[in-house]
């Protein structure tokens, strides 16, 4: 019966991961599909033919999951979803109706997943182990996509003020401020300058400065990238010289850098305290006074 369970166990783990990553994969084409899609509103056979199995059968399939899931979200969500998926980077790729069918299934294999390893356990523990792995299911996802979004977000806060150091030095040798950006975009790789080349393809396409410079920062939601594109603003609507203000928010954003520098150092003792009471503190006192209560228990033995 063990091996039977432990076989079934297997079994299920493989199938599932093999349906994640398949999944994963409908999900990314699920959006260039739509798009093909739009391009020709009739097209043949041989082009229907000729497209991936993941256009044909996992897009739709994933767009049908997505759209049972939102039927289970409060109002708002899909607007709330598609948002926090814009500052992680994922959208277009990505977007409510196909995040919530990651959720939806992530969900529905960790339940298969605790009735099988409920199989191994007996009594109470078997609502514990089917508890951790549904809340694993259910809030998986969503602390992924929160850690993506504190990481990308970190990452920019790390480029910008290298990013406008590079900018003080373009303005000042006399390029213009988007020929600078643009100057910056193909010398420094990283997520700030991926945003930068959107924005300058938006300008380019016809959007004002302004515009894309707040649609720049509806994408990221960094506090010092929106304090540098609201300065940008105001020197704009001022005639205000941009290689001052770029200078003067490059010494203000290092200078709160520094701040919250500080503000981690001194929040690392209390952090460690939990690990030292918990665990280091139990294994000193393990290997002090361990030789003595053996001591103790021999002699009243």
């Amino acid at each position: 019966m063990d091996q039977t369970l432990l076989f079934a166990t297997v079994a299920v783990a493989v199938t599932m991961f093999a349906l994640i990553i398949y999944i994963g994969m409908g999900v990314v084409k699920a959006r260039e599909s739509s798009a093909n899609r739009l391009q020709s509103l009739t097209p043949t056979r041989s082009e229907v033919l000729s497209s991936g199995f993941n256009e044909r059968a996992v897009a739709p399939l994933v767009q049908g999951i997505g759209r049972i899931g939102l039927r289970f979200t409060p109002q708002g969500w899909g607007a709330k979803t598609n948002q926090r998926l814009v500052v992680a980077g994922w959208f277009p790729k990505v977007d409510a109706n196909s995040w919530a069918a990651i959720r939806l299934v992530v969900l529905v294999i960790s339940v298969i997943l605790a009735f099988v390893l409920a199989g191994y356990v007996e009594g109470t523990t078997k609502i514990l182990v089917g508890g951790l792995v549904i809340a694993a299911g259910f809030f998986g996802p969503e602390s992924v996509l929160t850690r993506k979004i504190d990481d990308r977000r970190k990452a920019i806060e790390k480029d910008l003020p290298d990013v406008i150091d590079l900018l003080v030095i373009s303005v000042e040798a006399g390029l213009g401020f988007e020929a600078a950006l643009g100057r910056v975009v193909q010398n420094v790789p990283g997520q700030l300058s991926d945003e930068f080349s959107r924005m300058l393809q938006e300008t380019r396409v016809g959007v004002s400065r302004q515009e894309a410079m707040k649609s720049l920062a509806q994408r990221t939601d960094v506090e010092d990238l929106n304090s540098f594109i609201l300065a940008m603003n105001q020197a704009d609507a001022f005639g205000v010289s941009i290689a001052r203000m770029l200078r003067v928010q490059a010494d203000e954003i290092r200078v709160r850098r520094r701040q919250r520098a500080q503000e981690r150092a001194f929040a690392a003792p209390v952090k460690m305290t939990f690990p030292l009471v918990f665990c280091i503190f139990p294994a000193i006192f393990t290997v002090l006074l361990g030789p003595a209560f053996i001591q103790i228990f021999e002699t009243i033995l």
